[in-house]
């Protein structure tokens, strides 16, 4: 259906829930029909139907088809195979974390599992460079949060850690959006990089 409206000319939007729906649903068939298991349980023909089925989504010469797909994971874990093969095939992808919804920090959207393939061809270099400012705070406290979390760590042991935790409050604040709550993307990227630029680094 898609295909039909991309071939009138037109830009679709495509919204697939879920791939992974689409491939329990074939290693039903394929083990039904007698192939072997492969990667959990798996058959072969789920890896070949996926990239038959992503790479539909593009543009032609007439119109586009840009696809949004959902791809459910087994207990949060990123390298899933459908997910792992998702990711290899697609040009970006956004992880939603559960920690963060429990949390009740919405969008719930983790920055540091989350990729654009795309970001560099699109968006402007000062754009690239505060978002790279961010992710490396976020990083930073990350692989430090076990020792922060037990009081384990000393202020002033580290100028990058210090940092990280300084900038955690104002960090969090800019990526939690109300549900009433609208922003355009010229606002964002104005805040994004007011944000970067407010600490040390790169975005100063």
């Amino acid at each position: 259906m898609a295909e039909y409206f991309r071939d009138q000319g037109l830009d679709v939007l495509f919204l697939m829930d879920s791939v992974t729906r689409m491939a329990n649903a074939q290693r039903e068939v394929g083990l039904s029909a007698g192939e072997t298991p492969a990667t959990k349980a798996y058959p072969p023909s789920v890896f070949a139907q996926m990239p038959r089925l992503l790479e539909r989504a593009g543009r032609s010469n007439k119109g586009s088809i840009t696809g949004i797909y959902t791809v459910l994971v087994e207990g949060d874990d990123v390298n899933e195979p459908i997910a792992d093969t998702a990711r290899s095939i697609l040009d970006g992808h956004v992880w939603l974390s559960r920690d963060l919804a429990v949390r009740g920090h919405y969008p719930a959207i983790d920055p540091l599992q989350s990729v654009s393939r795309l970001m560099n061809d699109v968006s402007p270099a000062e754009q690239i460079d505060a978002a790279s400012r961010l992710k490396a705070l976020m990083a930073v406290h990350r692989d430090a949060e076990d020792l922060i979390h037990v009081g384990a760590y000393v202020k002033g042991s580290n100028a990058e850690i210090d940092e990280a935790v300084r900038s955690r409050p104002a960090i969090l604040k800019f990526l939690k959006q109300g549900i009433s709550e609208a922003s355009t993307l010229e606002a964002s990227r104005k805040a994004l990089a007011e944000l970067a630029g407010s600490f040390g680094g790169k975005g100063k």
